[in-house]
């Protein structure tokens, strides 16, 4: 009986075994993946969470919004979340493996809930904030979460920047002109950034491998491939509007106090003082990813400054990292043309235990009203990858300037790129290079880019000779009565290392013609706007010239300026001859070597003589020549450069000028020996919502014995337009030095105190204030009132017109609004000191017309 039972329960343990080893040996996992997207755009969506519901089993999707989960468990569903979109539950099938993409659609309800909760809190405190003491502790780990806490780092980037037309209507879209070129729109949601309907317009590529190295610091950025739209060189400046979309689109650091944004830097939200100047909340805690992560999101405690608003979310593992980021800013902002902001910055985990960036996207729309009609749309998208730390590279890796492009960078093919770029392009970008070059064949786009360039430019192109700029044309000043003016240069048509410029002018009164000829030869095979420079120029020049005026000559017969107040009739004849070579390297240190030979007569009011044996004695000109040598460093320098000159983008980077000029008594006619050095630094100040300030200090000391022409001359503005760089009170040759140190203060508050005035701050005016001030004098071997033999200070109706600064420095101050209409700026200027001086304004309004963001 008992064996009986022991045979029975070795059959049923047997049973049961045969029954369960094959579903251990062979459970089925359930594998589940897929893409997040975008329900209105289509776009991909990282950091959302993605979890098998009923279980702690998540993840978040990644960069590229790809996702996958796997597990052992008999589950059915799986659960999709994100703030401000609505929640997602899919069926699955257990055991087996599938692919389930998900659009998420937005939860305009949930995100107007947040809104009305957080309207009903009590008054915000920091105190005993939760919120706050969690964003004090990221601010408290910024620097070990940083790349540049590690010794070395290195990855490759891929950077992608596209412009569309935007908010285009069908009636637009229709038109004739567009008829048979209905391909070149692009198509998308409509409630996406941007409008239904988008024409593209520009788009850049670039793969880059990037190398840092903390001690001795450097940061060094190798452009492997560069690919861009090109447009016609007769009407774009293609590397021209590079630079100013690269401006305009700058890395977004949230780990920096400050982060630039069209040429403002917001205060972020994670910056030192960001809880004095931001409101906090925990708005969600996401428990089911590892780590989990915490929801945090922020908005300006004055929503006009100017400061972001959106959401952060922080790592709870220790390191308060910053996990994923989405930062806009408010419609209350002051900031021109933006009708819509916003960027996700991403990050992951590195093989440290630390996180890096991993992926920015940064959108803006802009547009003339902010609530309707076409516009701008661009978006610039950068993805790292292949990230590597502590890596130690050679010396001549890190050696150089922080920017190299390889000399094959443009040439790469499509076979490259479509293999090359880390994910494929979107439909509405996939043509855009064809489809441009398409856009350019359109006889009516050429006529209208033709129109801007005249207009932008000044220029009217004619292939291999361009006729400008038109503002010159016509003039008036009391010396030349009407002045007429033609002139123009070459073009790269014309040839690519040659280019000639050149004027004719006629004055009615003086009947006198006027001319400048120059010829300029590149010695780098690039143009001679281009950076870096290097090339060699001859020019003559006869012309009138009023004294201090320092503007080049070429560019100053502007026709505003036949509009001057006070005495203006010192002039002079000029006969100039320069020779001019200039280099400049990559690491924007560069140096001009300058050949000048200077004739200058009297004209109009004023006269040159001197005193001999009690008499006067009239000079009819002086002539000098001089050899000048000039260095110049303006490390991290970017250009927008026009077809008419190139201009320097303000940035916060220092600009350093050091000038040596030496005057050869004998060599070419010149009559005296002499040294003169200048220093000047000019450096933009950053101060996030209070604006910035623009500052610029000079000196300079003229050795030897010389007259009053050749010594400095104040820069005097006697027209009504603001002059930055000129005393705006001060009268022509009304100052000369031979020593003199100088400053030049301009504030601008971006709106922070008009924009709480509930008025103002509707018309996003913008104030601003400024400070100029020259100290300087005349030692008594200069002064002629020590020695008649020099020539003596010009009179004018028996007042003295020309005076030294020994009695202490010039100053004027100044106070307006900018912004107005988007683009005029008004002061009102104070003259603060010789106000004794005849025909002395003490008070003067200037205007300056300037577009900006």
């Amino acid at each position: 009986m008992k064996t009986a039972n022991i045979k029975l329960m070795i059959k049923g343990i047997l049973l049961i075994l045969v029954t369960l080893i094959p579903s251990i040996l062979f459970a089925q996992q359930t594998i589940v993946k897929g893409i997040i997207t975008d329900a209105r755009n289509h776009e991909t969506m990282p950091a959302v969470t993605v979890s098998f519901e009923g279980t702690t089993i998540g993840t978040g999707s990644d960069n590229n919004g790809k996702y996958q989960l796997v597990t052992d468990k008999a589950v059915t569903h799986i659960k999709i979340t994100t703030i401000g979109y609505k929640t997602v539950v899919k069926e699955i099938i257990p055991g087996k493996a599938q692919i389930i993409n998900v659009a998420l659609q937005a939860d305009h309800q949930v995100l107007a809930e947040v809104v009305v909760k957080s309207a009903k809190r009590a008054k915000y405190t920091n105190r005993n904030n939760p919120a706050v003491e969690l964003i004090r502790k990221v601010i408290a780990h910024k620097e070990q979460n940083r790349v540049e806490n590690y010794d070395y780092a290195e990855y490759k980037q891929y950077e992608k920047m596209s412009f569309y037309l935007s908010d285009l209507s069908e009636k637009f879209k229709e038109k004739k002109i567009f008829k048979n070129y209905q391909f070149l729109f692009a198509e998308q949601d409509s409630d996406a950034m941007g409008g239904k309907i988008l024409l593209p317009i520009y788009m850049e590529e670039k793969l880059s491998d990037n190398y840092f190295r903390k001690a001795p610091y450097a940061k060094k950025q190798i452009i492997q491939a560069n690919k861009q739209v090109k447009y016609d060189e007769n009407f774009v400046d293609n590397e021209g509007l590079k630079a100013y979309f690269n401006r305009m689109y700058m890395d977004i650091e949230i780990y920096d106090n400050n982060i630039p944004l069209l040429g403002n830097e917001l205060l972020s939200p994670i910056a030192d003082g960001a809880p004095s100047f931001y409101k906090f909340f925990i708005t969600d805690t996401i428990k089911d990813v590892s780590p989990q992560l915490i929801e945090l999101s922020f908005t300006p405690r004055n929503t006009t400054d100017m400061l972001f608003q959106g959401r952060i979310y922080i790592t709870m593992d220790g390191n308060y990292a910053v996990q994923r980021a989405v930062l806009t800013v408010n419609k209350n902002i002051n900031l021109n043309f933006v009708r819509q902001m916003q960027t996700i910055l991403s990050f992951e985990k590195t093989e440290t235990g630390k996180y890096r960036l991993s992926k920015s996207d940064l959108k803006m729309d802009f547009g003339l009203n902010k609530n309707k009609g076409g516009g701008v749309f661009g978006e610039r998208v950068v993805e790292i990858n292949d990230f590597a730390v502590n890596k130690a590279r050679p010396q001549e890796v890190y050696n150089g300037p922080a920017q190299m492009i390889a000399f094959n960078a443009t040439e790469k093919g499509d076979e490259f790129w479509k293999v090359n770029r880390p994910d494929t392009l979107k439909p509405q970008e996939a043509n855009i290079y064809k489809h441009i070059d398409s856009l350019q064949t359109i006889p009516s786009f050429k006529r209208t880019m033709k129109l801007i360039t005249l207009f932008v430019a000044g220029y009217d192109n004619l292939g291999p000779f361009e006729v400008g700029p038109v503002n010159t044309f016509y003039q008036y000043n009391p010396v030349e009565g009407f002045r007429l003016r033609l002139g123009g240069r070459t073009t790269t048509t014309l040839s690519k290392r040659y280019y000639f410029e050149t004027y004719g002018a006629y004055g009615f009164r003086d009947q006198k013609y006027k001319y400048f000829l120059s010829g300029t030869y590149s010695l780098n095979d690039k143009s001679i706007y281009s950076f870096p420079q290097n090339y060699i120029r001859a020019s003559v020049q006869h012309d009138t010239k009023i004294p201090g005026l320092e503007s080049q000559f070429v560019q100053e017969d502007n026709f505003l300026m036949s509009f001057k107040r006070g005495f203006d009739e010192l002039y002079t004849y000029n006969d100039v001859f320069r020779l001019d070579y200039v280099h400049e390297y990559l690491s924007h240190f560069s140096y001009k070597i300058e050949l000048k030979s200077w004739n200058q007569a009297p004209a109009g009011a004023l006269y040159f003589h001197n005193i001999v044996d009690g008499q006067s004695n009239t000079i009819n000109d002086l002539q000098t020549t001089e050899v000048m040598a000039e260095l110049r460093y303006a490390p991290h320098e970017k250009f927008y450069q026009g077809k008419l000159y190139r201009i320097p983008i303000p940035d916060k980077y220092p600009i350093f000028t050091f000038r040596y000029q030496e005057g050869f008594k004998g060599l070419l006619s010149g009559q005296y020996n002499y040294q003169q050095i200048t220093a000047n630094i000019t450096k933009r100040f950053y101060e996030s919502q209070l604006g910035f300030t623009d500052v610029d200090a000079e000196g300079g000391y003229i050795f030897n014995k010389l007259p009053f022409p050749l010594l400095d001359i104040l820069h005097a503005n006697q027209s009504y337009s603001l002059q930055l760089d000129s005393y705006n009170m001060a009268n022509y040759l009304e100052f000369v030095s031979d020593h003199y140190a100088s400053v030049n203060i301009d504030h601008h508050f971006n709106g922070f105190f008009f924009n709480k005035v509930p008025v103002l701050q509707k018309l996003k005016l913008r104030e601003v204030i400024s400070f100029k001030s020259l100290w300087g004098g005349v030692r008594p071997e200069n002064n002629p009132a020590n020695d008649p033999s020099l020539l003596q200070f010009p009179e004018a109706n028996g007042k003295p017109i020309t005076y030294t600064l020994n009695n202490g420095p010039y100053m004027e101050a100044g106070a307006g609004i900018e912004n107005i209409f988007k683009v005029l700026r008004i002061d009102a200027v104070r003259r603060l000191s010789y106000l004794d001086h005849p025909d002395a304004p003490k008070w003067g309004i200037r205007a300056r017309v300037l577009v900006q963001f």
